[in-house]
C-alpha cells in the first residue's frame, strides 16, 4: 500500500511522518496528477482552504482526487483538508471545495490564530492530545455520516464510507490512533 499526502500546503511533512509512524510503507507528496495516480490513499492536510481549494482547482488536481475518491480511495482531511472535503462549507457559497462529504462545516468557528487551543478528546475509544488551529466546527452531517469524536458538543471528526475528516491536527502529536484507523480503512477499501 501507497499512502500520498497532498503537498501543496500545511502540515505536508508532519502526516507523512504520523502514516510512517502508523505502519504506511510508502508514503510520497502528492503535487501532481501523476503522484496521485500512484498512491492507494490520500491525507489531505490543514493550511489555509481557499487559497488550497484554488490551486487544486487550477493544477486539475480537484478533479483526479474527486474521480479517485469517488472510485474507491480512502481520503483523510485535517482542519483544511476537511473543508476542502465538506459538501458545504457554512457562508461560502464560492467555497472550491470538492464537496465529497456529506457534512456542512464552518470556518475558524473556534476564532483568530491566538484563539487555537489543545485538548484532551475520547476518539475511537481513546483519550488522545488534540491540537486545533483556527479549526472548523461540523455543523451538520448527513444520515450516512458516522460521527466517531465530538469536543464539548461539536463534532470534529466523522466518515462517510471511504472518506474520513477532523478539525483537529492528530499530525501534530506523537499518537498514531487516528493515522493507525486511516491505513485500516485502506485495507477495508482494497
Amino acid at each position: 500500500m501507497k499512502a500520498g499526502v497532498l503537498a501543496i500546503q500545511g502540515s505536508v511533512i508532519e502526516h507523512v511522518r504520523a502514516l510512517k509512524r502508523a505502519g504506511a510503507g510508502d508514503v510520497i507528496e502528492v503535487r501532481t496528477t501523476a503522484d496521485l495516480d500512484k498512491v492507494d490513499l490520500l491525507a489531505m492536510p490543514g493550511g489555509e482552504s481557499t487559497t488550497i481549494g484554488k490551486l487544486l482547482k487550477l493544477e486539475g488536481l480537484g478533479k483526479a482526487i474527486i474521480k479517485r475518491v469517488r472510485t474507491g480511495m480512502p481520503v483523510y482531511g485535517t482542519c483544511a483538508g476537511a473543508i476542502l472535503l465538506a459538501k458545504t462549507v457554512s457562508g461560502d457559497l464560492k467555497a472550491d471545495n470538492l464537496g465529497l462529504i456529506d457534512i456542512d462545516i464552518e470556518r475558524n468557528a473556534y476564532g483568530r490564530q491566538l484563539d487555537s487551543f489543545e485538548s484532551e478528546i475520547e476518539v475511537l475509544g481513546k483519550t488522545i492530545h488534540a491540537v486545533f488551529i483556527r479549526a472548523p466546527r461540523i455543523l451538520h452531517v448527513g444520515s450516512d455520516v458516522e460521527i466517531l469524536a465530538k469536543y464539548q458538543s461539536d463534532i470534529i471528526m466523522c466518515r462517510q464510507g471511504n472518506i474520513l475528516v477532523s478539525t483537529f491536527h492528530p499530525e501534530l502529536t506523537l499518537d498514531t490512533t487516528v493515522h493507525k484507523y486511516f491505513l485500516k480503512m485502506c485495507d477495508a477499501e482494497s
